[in-house]
């Protein structure tokens, strides 16, 4: 969180509409327009993140309509599966939902002497959905922790079960909360539970979702769900709940303004990770698909996909990470 706040605090230049449009949102207009150019051949292989699937595959078909004859391939299992993919060189590739591990990074450093490099290529708002027809607006993250795990280290006296104990009345009052989460091997389920849970472990009753939509699809077919998932996979079957910190602090809804102050509290990155041997330069095929992501045809697939697209002074920061200056 802090990592996040740190950059962008300093850089919300990017104009928020006031027309609704995709994610009410606008394109920052210093970004580059891409431009194709010769030679950019390969295989784009990419392993990693199912929250960023969508995205990696609006990305790969855009930059394919530029050179026909790059081969695509998308495999979205989870974060934990880009570093390991990276370190046996099966991809060139890597979105995550989070920061690399420090064991991530050893593992990385010991193959290859350096660290693994991650571009924060747009903003997600992990949300806390419930079911369209709940009327509740806002749960504070005690409440949330005492919802989802059984450690309940952020200080409830104890665990919440039913919907009245959040502070539903009337019918919802005894109706029992049912739960909807992602596998270990996701980084949202691993960001959830460092942000949203104290790290504690979560409650053996959470139905495991393979993927970010199932978890969405979960909460709209389940009148009494709730689970966590990335702002791009919202329906109109389900809300996203404002948000607090703190018990009995000002609820954050999960709208795009407060995604780019920092202020909604799970806020966050979404990054590629590469192999980037520092000094060096990237061949055509990975230095021209990095440019594609970071100029404006880029950052327009991250609004379609239900993103926040990242301001032009982050995306210079990133592409100079990779020693890209043009």
């Amino acid at each position: 969180m802090s990592k996040f706040r740190s950059i962008v605090a300093a850089v919300c230049a990017v104009v928020l509409m006031a027309a609704p449009a995709f994610a009410q949102v606008s394109v920052d207009p210093n970004l580059p327009d891409y431009t194709p150019v010769s030679g950019v051949v390969g295989n784009i292989k990419s392993v990693g993140s199912d929250t960023m699937n969508n995205m990696m595959t609006l990305w790969a078909e855009g930059f394919k309509t530029m050179y026909p004859n790059v081969q695509v391939e998308i495999e979205g299992k989870g974060s934990s599966t880009a570093p390991p993919s990276l370190i046996s060189a099966t991809s060139n590739f890597g979105p995550m939902s989070r920061a690399t591990k420090s064991k991530e990074d050893d593992a990385f450093e010991k193959r290859f002497g350096y660290k693994p490099t991650q571009l924060p290529t747009s903003i997600d708002m992990l949300a806390v959905y419930v079911n369209k027809d709940n009327p509740i607006e806002g749960l504070s993250f005690p409440q949330v922790d005492a919802i989802f795990s059984k450690s309940r280290k952020l200080g409830m006296a104890s665990s919440i079960d039913k919907w009245g104990q959040a502070g539903l009345t009337g019918a919802w009052a005894n109706a029992p909360i049912s739960l909807y989460g992602r596998n270990s091997a996701s980084g949202t389920y691993g960001y959830f539970k460092k942000h949203a849970l104290g790290k504690g472990d979560y409650r053996d009753s959470v139905k495991e979702q393979p993927g970010s939509s199932a978890v969405v699809q979960g909460v709209a077919s389940d009148k009494y769900g709730i689970g966590y998932s990335g702002i791009g996979y919202k329906t109109a079957d389900v809300k996203a709940i404002a948000l607090s910190k703190e018990e009995g602090g000002k609820l954050i809804p999960a709208t795009p303004e407060y995604a780019y102050t920092g202020d909604y509290p799970l806020s966050r990155f979404l990054w590629l990770t590469v192999n980037y041997k520092p000094g060096s330069q990237l061949e055509p095929l990975r230095k021209e698909f990095i440019k594609y992501i970071f100029s404006k045809q880029g950052q327009m697939d991250v609004v379609k996909d239900g993103y926040y697209p990242i301001t032009a002074q982050i995306a210079k920061k990133a592409l100079a990470s990779v020693n890209i200056h043009d």
